[in-house]
């Protein structure tokens, strides 16, 4: 099990884990029972419930149950579990107090731990590309190839919902520890495959970065799920449920769904306008931008030419310093707040560029730092950089070591490090013991470290 209490993880450049739910520890009064002063909570990786993404952590259970702290005015220690069973475990032998993760309701969980809280429902869902002839029936998908992943509950569904149609179903399996769900959903984006089932959370956070997949078609009876105590704390229980039922919990938990699962999270496109300045800004030949002024002036604190930070600003912002992420990293450089908070930067300012400017060299100094002495060459540290710039340090950290362990030259970016970063959606290898900060998705921050290569390459010209 891994364990948290919110450690400062690592450079200054991650967020306190817990950050966005610390609190004072003052031993709240609850309805029938005292809550404890620091409420243990289980949980698991994972891009739905508990994840970290460039240096904070994130999800929608881990808003929830940090709503529930903040409500309550007590602390959380979290611990992560490997595997569904292992958290369940957690909760059986009195070692955690809730499981923050949706356990689904089953008979056979009920007799494993006691549910409470908001009740959710899922499905399996048909992803499929829009446009062309839609799939509005599941008996419209005999003589249609399906990819899932061997073994999986999806290939478990497909089998009996081929029996149920009568046959006809081309189910395609393919291997889970090297292409994993999302993955599958991906190709489906590209027209790579026709045709995969996910659950259908999953295939809402996938549709934020897709705007060209359809996900309406259900494939599955639905399947409730909530979080859960040990059976002998009907207290907490109740407290939860109670908590769970105010209409100020209602209200945070539908914002903070639309957030995670409904908010667009599309990268910007090359065809987006780009920010011209502010009216006062007269472009003059062989400028890039309103900012190259501020490039200049603080590239000297790193070891790059200043066109890099302008390669940074262009990807992360097109030199726009009013933007803000779904993430919630703002400004010229796109600063996460817990970032800036860890350089001692005021976050009501980052949307002042050389406020931007002035925290993003100096997180790409201290990423230099640390890479230095495990990349050697300056090429390839730049390239750790940016990915460890755009998705945290932590999951670089967590490829890094992956590729060691499986045969890749883990001082190498294409095709080694970066390979292994992709690895970390994967279940398979975000639980493997050498990984220490779970889920990630990597997609675009592999795609963010050649986009900002190449346009620094074209850059250097100016």
């Amino acid at each position: 099990m891994r364990q948290f209490r919110f450690p400062y993880l690592l450079l200054g450049a991650l967020a306190v884990m817990g950050q966005a739910c610390a609190t004072s520890a003052g031993g709240g009064e609850a309805e029938a029972y005292r809550l404890p002063d620091t409420l243990r909570v289980g949980t698991l990786y994972s891009p739905t419930s508990f994840f970290i993404y460039r240096g904070d952590t994130l999800g929608y259970d881990y808003d929830r149950i940090c709503d529930f702290a903040k409500d309550k005015k007590i602390a959380l220690k979290f611990t992560i579990a490997h595997s569904m069973q292992s958290l369940l475990q957690l909760a059986k032998d009195d070692a955690v107090d809730v499981l923050a993760y949706e356990i689904p309701v089953t008979a056979e969980f009920n007799q494993e731990v006691l549910h409470c809280g908001e009740t959710n429902t899922t499905y399996q869902v048909l992803v499929q590309k829009k446009g062309g002839r839609r799939v509005s029936n599941v008996t419209q998908l005999r003589g249609k190839d399906v990819y899932v992943e061997k073994g999986s509950k999806y290939e478990s569904r497909l089998e009996n919902l081929n029996s149920e149609i009568g046959g006809g179903i081309n189910i395609k399996t393919v291997d889970k520890d090297t292409v994993d769900v999302q993955e599958l959903v991906n190709q489906v984006s590209t027209g790579a495959i026709p045709y995969t089932i996910v659950d259908s959370d999953i295939a809402k956070i996938n549709r934020t970065y897709y705007d060209n997949i359809d996900i309406a078609l259900e494939v599955s009876f639905p399947q409730r799920s909530s979080w859960a105590v040990n059976l002998n704390n009907n207290a907490l229980s109740d407290t939860i449920d109670a908590w769970s039922t105010s209409e100020s919990t209602i209200l945070y938990s539908e914002d903070i769904s639309r957030h995670y699962f409904e908010q667009s999270r599309y990268s910007l496109s090359h065809d987006e306008e780009v920010y011209r300045g502010d009216g006062r800004y007269q472009k003059k030949p062989g400028d890039i931008s309103p900012f190259d002024d501020l490039f200049k002036a603080y590239a000297g604190h790193t070891s790059y030419p200043w066109q890099l930070l302008a390669a940074i600003a262009y990807t992360e912002s097109r030199f726009d310093p009013n933007v803000v992420s779904w993430a919630g990293a703002k400004g010229l450089m796109q600063i996460m707040p817990s970032t800036a908070r860890g350089y001692g930067f005021d976050t009501s300012r980052l949307h002042d560029p050389e406020v931007s400017v002035k925290a993003a060299v100096r997180e790409l100094a201290e990423l230099e730092k640390y890479f230095s002495g495990k990349v050697p060459d300056s090429r390839e540290r730049l390239r750790f950089m940016l990915a460890a710039y755009n998705g945290g340090i932590a999951h670089v950290i967590d490829a890094i070591k992956l590729a060691g362990k499986y045969g890749k030259n883990p001082r190498v970016w294409y095709g080694n490090v970066e390979e292994a970063l992709k690895w970390k959606a994967n279940e398979h290898y975000y639980n493997d013991p050498v990984c220490k900060y779970g889920y990630f998705r990597s997609t675009e921050t592999v795609n963010y470290v050649q986009k900002v290569e190449d346009r620094f390459e074209a850059y250097k010209k100016y």
